[in-house]
């Protein structure tokens, strides 16, 4: 084995994933700090109106986590007891768990081991009388077969959540058109995390996309405690209402609790951040996708290692770089885990399938349902890849990957 390259002393250790904050992100929460709005203000809306332009959709709803945008969409889509959905058992949890809040089940459906997103092929294949919805995830920020799954949706009358949580600033191609993730060309809804870790950060947050209206007003509506203060809307208008010399006048305090919603309100100091990043995110992407590449070339070589394909129709956003370890690998995945801890890299495993965990296993899942999710999880390791990553920390990387699987 190659003698591995040590770390700077005193260098802090490279994590797998980290946010970038600049000076005018601070600025930006400085000020709405010290103005009159620190929630439900005039923050919000410009973040909400900036994000859907930039995704292409008509609307945007920001809430306070990846995992509220994802119970939000699965409610105003109708999902509830006796109701199932369709997604992929490669995910955070919080992609199923949200199917579960509503009281439906989650059917899953095996990965492509090509492309380590829910295979299309196999979802029509899953649908029975009680599907509703099909809930694919752009794993890693490489895009999904929404070509296929949307024809699969149509012919079967089926909503279609993207949960694009890894996938902001990713794109895909569609008969020859480019299409952003968030544009909901081909769904109903898009789901986004604005955690640390993601392409863009609110510290914690989320948001989602439509182009439907009525499925957007009942996003707001389920975000604020299904709460409207809108007179058009009200159901008790001798409540609502009181007249004055003959005109009907509103009761200035007056709301309505018309759903059951959640508090999944986002503040106006997150959105201020959320704004600030937004711009930078096209940078970002082309410091992902670079340090991708300088990964690609320096491991496709490497003895037992499978990479992550990139196909022509998608430009991903490179949430996360995955190295497979085979069987011919100089190490075994856990203790390259180790190694690379005891160098200063922090890597990561992304994901333990959803179906192994205890709580889905007294939902009557079992190891051995899907074969290649699990193969793929006995190989996977994240390495760091973040647009903060200096040269020389890729290099780094690099060289010490290099010299613990190298012949």
């Amino acid at each position: 084995m190659r003698q591995s390259p040590r770390p700077v002393k005193n260098t802090p250790a490279i994590p797998y994933g980290r946010q970038s904050i600049s000076s005018s992100d601070i600025k930006s929460v400085v000020s709405v700090l010290k103005s009159k709005w620190l929630t439900q203000g005039p923050a919000i809306p410009e973040f909400e109106a900036t994000l859907a332009s930039f995704c292409g959709a008509k609307f945007a709803v920001a809430v306070s986590s990846g995992t509220a945008a994802l119970h939000l969409a699965c409610r105003a889509a109708g999902l509830s007891r006796g109701d199932e959905a369709i997604t992929t058992p490669l995910s955070f949890v919080a992609t199923s768990n949200s199917v579960l809040f509503t009281g439906a089940r989650p059917v899953f459906v095996d990965i492509d081991p090509n492309t380590l997103n829910i295979d299309a092929a196999e979802i029509e294949r899953r649908i029975t009388g009680k599907t509703k919805v099909i809930l694919p995830v752009h794993f890693g920020g490489y895009s999904v077969n929404l070509k296929e799954i949307s024809r699969i949706a149509k012919k079967r009358n089926l909503i279609v959540i993207e949960d694009g949580c890894h996938a902001l600033g990713g794109r895909y191609k569609i008969d020859s058109k480019w299409y952003r993730v968030g544009s909901c060309s081909h769904s109903k809804a898009c789901v986004f995390s604005f955690h640390p870790v993601k392409t863009m950060t609110t510290g914690e947050g989320g948001a989602i996309t439509t182009n439907d209206e009525s499925f957007y007003k009942m996003l707001v509506l389920l975000r604020t405690h299904g709460i409207t203060k809108d007179p058009q809307k009200f159901q008790n208008p001798d409540m609502a209402f009181w007249y004055e010399n003959h005109s009907k006048q509103v009761s200035p305090w007056y709301y309505e609790m018309q759903e059951l919603g959640f508090n999944y309100r986002i503040t106006d100091f997150q959105a201020a951040l959320g704004l600030s990043q937004l711009h930078r995110v096209e940078s970002w992407i082309k410091r992902r996708t670079k340090i991708a590449a300088f990964y690609d070339r320096a491991f496709a070589k490497l003895p037992g290692i499978v990479l992550r394909k990139n196909f022509p129709d998608s430009k991903p956003a490179h949430h996360i770089y995955i190295l497979q370890l085979t069987s011919q690998a100089r190490l075994s995945r856990v203790k390259l885990f180790a190694e690379l801890l005891r160098r200063g890299i922090i890597p990561q495993v992304h994901y333990i399938p959803i179906h192994r965990q205890p709580y889905y296993q007294k939902l009557g899942y079992r190891k051995g349902d899907f074969p290649e999710v699990e193969k793929y999880y006995d190989q996977a390791l994240t390495l760091p890849l973040f647009p903060a990553m200096k040269d020389s920390e890729v290099r780094y990387v690099v060289q010490t990957v290099l010299a613990l699987l190298g012949r």
